[in-house]
């Protein structure tokens, strides 16, 4: 041990005992990377007042410890704002993807209502076009019923028609017929009473 040691050793134990409470009560973070700073300030103010070399590079040390640290600190900082920024464009890309999913059910339900409708109009169109065909089928086999009957009468009026002319043809000839007997007979009787 030098003399320049002893100093060293005193610099260095004070510096732990007015650090030690500090450190205790701020447990990292900015505040503590302000006294790692300062401690390596103090050991370097200590080290060119007492011209130790050691006490310098130790300030060194510390002073680019403290530098690395705060420098990480940022990283994780940054490294963490990128993460919540990476899991807010996630949970954007869920949410974008929910919708895009819904609006895709939606949109399959809307078809399937409209194929529904569409289908339910077809049959309502066949089942109406079916019913005016057998509506026309019926109109027109009661159409043709109609014109049957309709001849059928005409026929049979023609027959009647026909029938009564005979009729009529035969009283004529029955009631001729009558009276050429009549006369006959009546010719006869004349004949006889002529010849008595």
């Amino acid at each position: 041990m030098n003399l320049r040691s002893i100093p060293r050793a005193v610099v260095g134990g004070y510096i732990k005992a007015v650090r030690w409470p500090i450190d205790r009560v701020l447990r990292r973070g900015a505040p503590a990377r302000a006294v790692d700073r300062t401690d390596a300030a103090a050991r370097g103010a200590a080290g060119t007042v007492l011209g130790d070399d050691e006490l310098k590079q130790q300030s060194t040390r510390r002073a680019t410890a403290a530098d690395e640290r705060a420098r990480a600190e940022k990283l994780r900082d940054a490294a963490g704002a990128q993460s919540e920024v990476a899991a807010e464009r996630l949970d954007e890309r869920r949410q974008e993807a929910e919708r895009r999913r819904e609006r895709a059910q939606q949109t399959a339900e809307r078809k399937r209502q409209e194929a529904e409708k569409d289908r339910e109009a077809k049959e309502k169109r066949a089942k109406q076009a079916a019913e005016r065909r057998k509506r026309t089928a019926e109109k027109a086999a009661a159409q043709r019923e109609e014109a049957n009957e309709s001849k059928a009468r005409r026929d049979r009026l023609a027959a009647l028609e026909a029938e009564k002319e005979a009729l009529a043809e035969k009283e004529e000839a029955v009631t001729a017929g009558d009276e050429a007997q009549r006369l006959e007979e009546a010719a006869g009787r004349a004949k006889a009473q002529r010849k008595s």
